[in-house]
């Protein structure tokens, strides 16, 4: 079996499930969350797997908004990243990590009880949370951008911390 034939039964697949489930595109779930990935492994559970796709991503932004917010034992550029962000930024940090966390609790309902209408749930749901969290961190990663050579030069002694 060749990786394109995988892909081509993958979009098929979840075809299916988008129109009983009033699913987002293919493309688009692609695009943000690399589900053609699934493709790679063979799983009757295509719904789990989108989902955990999904959850994935969120989760690496989960532990990085933590470093962010609660800088300890992280990389230096982190403590530069945080002399760049004011006090609404940090505010909406905060707001984002709450929402990403509550996913966090939710995915353990899932997982220890499989329900293919919950899972199709959880997918639009996410998806839909994904589309508002990723413009608020854009905003987010524009002021860092803004500031990020203002703020590092600030005191001029090397130190980000």
């Amino acid at each position: 079996m060749t990786d394109e034939f995988d892909l081509i039964k993958l979009k098929e697949i979840y075809r299916k499930l988008k129109i009983k489930y009033n699913l987002p595109l293919f493309e688009k779930m692609n695009e943000d969350f690399q589900i053609e990935k699934i493709a790679e492994s063979e799983t009757e559970f295509i719904l789990k797997e989108t989902r955990r796709y999904i959850t994935d991503k969120f989760f690496s932004y989960l532990r990085f908004l933590e470093s962010i917010l609660t800088p300890s034992n992280v990389p230096m550029f982190v403590f530069a990243i945080t002399k760049t962000l004011g006090v609404k930024e940090r505010e909406k940090l905060i707001e984002l990590y709450k929402k990403i966390a509550k996913i966090e609790v939710d995915v353990i309902g899932l997982d220890l009880e499989y329900s293919e209408e919950k899972e199709a749930e959880a997918v639009k749901k996410y998806y839909d949370l994904w589309q508002n969290i990723k413009k608020e961190l854009l905003e987010i990663v524009d002021v860092i951008k803004k500031n990020w050579d203002n703020k590092l030069e600030d005191n001029g002694k090397g130190y980000f911390g």
